[in-house]
């Protein structure tokens, strides 16, 4: 399975940090987690960067069962 590693906001909308799901590419396994986690979570990656083992992904990219996808939302803050 494909782990896929939630950060921030993204994080938040999931209830979860991490999910596993069966996937053949980076957009199914984001297509699987927004599935199962809902519209809050989609949202959180149409405005995310999509990581694949620590490089910018594609959705087309093709992933196996020992990497890892990092959704990493835009962060603001500051005082």
């Amino acid at each position: 399975m494909v782990t896929v590693k939630l950060f921030a906001g993204a994080r938040e909308a999931a209830g979860t940090s991490s999910i596993q799901v069966e996937a053949d590419s980076v957009q199914e396994a984001l297509d699987a987690v927004t599935e199962t986690h809902g519209d809050a979570l989609a949202r959180m990656i149409s405005i995310s960067k999509i990581w694949l083992n620590g490089e910018p992904a594609e959705p087309d990219s093709i992933v196996s069962s020992s990497d890892e996808i990092a959704v990493l939302p835009p962060v603001s803050g500051g005082m």
